[in-house]
């Protein structure tokens, strides 16, 4: 019986084999902006950049910091009173009111999709209790999450200071961390929205300026930006089977294609590659031997010359046997370090479980529908 099942297993590979063999591309990058990046979404990677740390004005992709602050605020769902100062922001606007109450929800929405100037005075305002201390807000979240080239001196991204600047580099880091907020990457992905609007009878109807929306298949959101003085400036993100992927171009008169051609040449030349899969880990040492495992497996992207310059080292701490007569269920007691071409890229801890450790086996079903989705790349890029 097991033979029939090897034989049937090793036709399948062979026939699905011949027909979707992995293409890749070896065109380098070419784009018009300024300064560019892209960056891998899960491990922060930078698959390419183009004078990606020097700082430059940045328009209104400013708004992605003002939409996530507004956000992690927890007060979605409560309504703003926009203030006469809010409707006389200058350039893009959703046509605020004054005195006008409108939930808070609504103005990320305006913020984000049709780049609302006036959006962003009024977050900031009810967010920040006023501009300036939004704004302390907005810098005070960029030391945190590591935009260290970054200063904001307002919510909108209009010129109207000469200290409002970052790279296409912070950029990348701080849509990678915006992206990883579920009601963020919502708002940030929606085509059309509809808002209420108390004063008219009818409602407020937003259509997003993110064009790669509907020009490219597996755009999932983004930010659009200009000013005179910055020019064109972009955040987009996509997706690609297990790849996500940043796009940022500052100063930019191309884009859109640009950034579509970033996409591309990631998607193509780049897998996810689970270097160190979740569970057992397999160790030498006595006292540690059958009790360690991962929560997390490592996935990181690479290319097909990449696949063998892996290499994962386990730093563990001293052995205690105080632990095996404790009740703890697991502590942790190291860490799991991946290694592309000897430089330090990803870690996980390493859990110490009393008792030794089981792992679920896996039966043949399971064997099979891992080689399917294998060979026609479900569980990799594509």
């Amino acid at each position: 019986m097991r033979m029939i099942w090897k034989l049937i297993v090793f036709s399948l590979i062979v026939s699905l084999a011949a027909t979707n063999i992995p293409r890749k591309a070896n065109a380098s990058i070419g784009v018009s902006a300024a300064s560019a990046v892209l960056m891998e979404q899960s491990s922060g990677r930078v698959l390419y950049e183009k004078d990606a740390h020097t700082k430059r004005r940045i328009a209104s992709i400013t708004k992605i910091m003002t939409a996530i602050l507004a956000i992690e605020s927890g007060k979605m769902d409560k309504y703003v009173k926009v203030s006469d100062k809010a409707t006389r922001a200058e350039g893009s606007s959703i046509y605020l009111k004054p005195g006008e109450e409108i939930k808070l929800r609504d103005l990320v929405y305006g913020l984000m999709l049709r780049s609302g100037n006036d959006a962003a005075v009024a977050i900031a305002e009810y967010v920040g209790g006023s501009v300036d201390g939004f704004v302390y807000l907005m810098n005070q979240k960029a030391r945190e999450i590591g935009m260290f080239d970054t200063h904001f001196a307002n919510p909108h991204g209009l010129d109207d200071h000469e200290d409002h600047y970052s790279t296409a580099y912070d950029m990348a880091i701080l849509m990678r961390y915006a992206m990883q907020n579920k009601t963020f990457a919502q708002i940030s992905g929606t085509k059309v929205y509809r808002a209420p609007n108390p004063t008219e009878k009818w409602d407020r109807v937003w259509k997003n300026k993110n064009r790669l929306l509907t020009k490219y298949p597996y755009s999932t959101g983004g930010k659009t930006g200009y000013t005179k003085r910055a020019k064109r400036t972009l955040v987009t993100t996509a997706k690609k089977g297990d790849m996500g992927l940043i796009a940022v171009t500052l100063n930019d008169s191309n884009d859109w294609n640009d950034h579509i051609s970033m996409y591309e040449s990631g998607f193509n030349q780049y897998d996810m590659t689970e270097v160190l899969p979740k569970g057992k880990l397999d160790v030498a040492n006595k006292f540690y031997k059958n009790h360690l495992y991962v929560k997390s497996s490592i996935v990181y992207p690479a290319t097909s010359k990449e696949i063998g310059l892996f290499s994962v080292k386990y730093k563990l701490n001293k052995p205690n046997s105080d632990a095996r007569k404790s009740n703890t269920n697991e502590e942790i007691v190291g860490k799991a370090i991946v290694y592309l071409d000897g430089r330090a890229v990803e870690e996980t801890p390493i859990y110490y479980q009393n008792g030794t450790f089981k792992e679920k086996k896996k039966g043949m079903f399971d064997f099979v529908k891992e080689i399917f989705l294998s060979v026609l790349g479900v569980n990799v890029n594509g």
